[in-house]
């Protein structure tokens, strides 16, 4: 496949509702929070992680589209596999827990190795260099923080369990039903932290050189796309509450180089509050400024207008 000959820059609009798009572990898993401004953060890694997801659901590890960086997943035993593939006589490759590259040539080969059969390794990059050593990756794809385009409240919600996990449990709870005690004293207390409502936006960048030493290719970018415009369909579960692709708004440079600073296209998406058919700059003080609770409570422009020679806007999605 012939490697991408374009760079792209993209914007991703993407909301929640009434969920917890991305807990901080050092925070008893509160939604990730700038402390300065109280927006809402998602890390890279996670949205990585939902392309990972897609990719290997999409294709189910179908050659040259498996998944380096996977749930259960041991690490240097996919190293492995580009040592067992080079030196196939060798039976210290399918065996010793250290391995490196014999000189320079091998090492490249390695490298390539692990960008023709492992997508993510290709798209965003690795560290390959722990214990059975492949090397490094820089990826041609990287990805920002997401940030909520408003400040979020996260609230904090008590749960239950009614089930008994034992018997003693069990007759602990029918004496206390028996004398009128109707109190939770002997059940599993938990916590869950959502947002009622949050429009995110995280920012992408492709490189067509970076692309040209990885294989990175047309078909890798479509399936990126899709990747982007349907992760969270398959990423479902009672804590992330309701998640969803709004927007992905491409800049297509004509040349590998790019024909435009990436920060001049991002201006020019612009998120702005609709508040009675009205739109609104998100940084306007309003009276009586109503919480969003809907992505109908936003609206997206995109000012095509004088774009600098050899860009293209691609909405896609």
């Amino acid at each position: 496949m012939t490697a991408l000959a374009n760079r792209y820059d993209f914007v991703l609009l993407f909301d929640v509702s009434k969920g917890n798009p991305n807990g901080d572990p050092d925070a008893g898993n509160l939604p990730r929070l700038d402390p300065e401004t109280n927006h809402g953060l998602v890390s890279d890694v996670s949205l990585k992680r939902k392309v990972r997801n897609y990719v290997e659901f999409a294709r189910e590890d179908s050659s040259g589209f498996n998944i380096y960086v996977k749930e259960g997943a041991i690490l240097n035993e996919q190293h492995r596999k580009a040592y067992v593939a080079l030196r196939p006589d060798d039976e210290k490759a399918a065996k010793d827990s250290k391995l490196n590259p014999k000189n320079d040539d091998e090492a490249h080969k390695l490298r390539a190795f692990m960008c023709q059969n492992f997508f993510d390794v290709r798209t965003f990059g690795a560290v390959m260099s722990t214990g059975i050593n492949c090397g490094q990756v820089r990826g041609p794809v990287q990805m920002t923080f997401a940030h909520s385009v408003e400040p979020i409240v996260p609230q904090e919600i008590s749960i239950t369990r009614m089930a008994a996990t034992n018997e003693a449990e069990k007759k602990q709870r029918a004496e206390g039903s028996e004398e009128g005690n109707d109190r939770t004293d002997n059940r599993t207390m938990g916590r869950k932290h959502i947002v009622p409502y949050g429009l995110y936006r995280a920012h992408g960048f492709i490189s067509a050189k970076l692309a040209e030493r990885t294989g990175f290719a047309d078909p890798d970018l479509e399936l990126l796309r899709d990747a982007l415009i349907s992760m969270f369909e398959h990423d479902r579960s009672a804590a992330r509450g309701e998640m969803a692709s709004r927007k992905v708004i491409a800049f297509k440079h004509a040349s590998a180089l790019g024909n435009a600073p990436a920060h001049a296209l991002f201006d020019r998406v612009k998120v702005k509050r609709n508040i009675g058919g009205e739109l609104h700059d998100i940084d306007s003080r309003l009276d009586n400024y109503p919480p969003a609770r809907a992505y109908s409570d936003y609206a997206v422009e995109i000012d095509r207008e004088n774009l600098p020679e050899g860009v293209e806007i691609i909405e896609w999605l």
